[in-house]
């Protein structure tokens, strides 16, 4: 997996891109070429909080969707937190994650 890092990368992504949203995490993904690899940045934004709590709620969502590989390839997913992010059990996680894989 690569990072999505260029703001044009971001902007395609966002214009492209369908949504998908639960409680714990809201994503927005694209479909690209199966060939290219998949894609993925990790958003929390600033009304969740001061650094800390976004940073703890970026880090969570990297663990998470480590644990949980990204079912194709040629994906560009951006993974927003939310409130209920940086308290969620690591398997309450999972599942919200594996339920918005199915919208792939």
């Amino acid at each position: 997996m690569e990072t999505i890092k260029s703001k044009q990368e971001f902007e395609r992504v966002f214009a492209n891109g369908n949504r998908a949203s639960h409680p714990l995490v809201r994503i927005t993904f694209v479909k690209e070429d199966q060939s290219a690899p998949t894609k993925i940045a990790f958003v929390a934004a600033k009304r969740l909080g001061n650094a800390v709590f976004r940073n703890r709620c970026k880090r969570v969502l990297r663990e998470a969707a480590r644990r949980s590989v990204i079912p194709q390839d040629g994906l560009s997913v951006i993974f927003f937190a939310t409130h209920k992010t940086a308290t969620a059990a690591p398997s309450e996680l999972d599942v919200a994650l594996k339920r918005l894989y199915k919208k792939f």
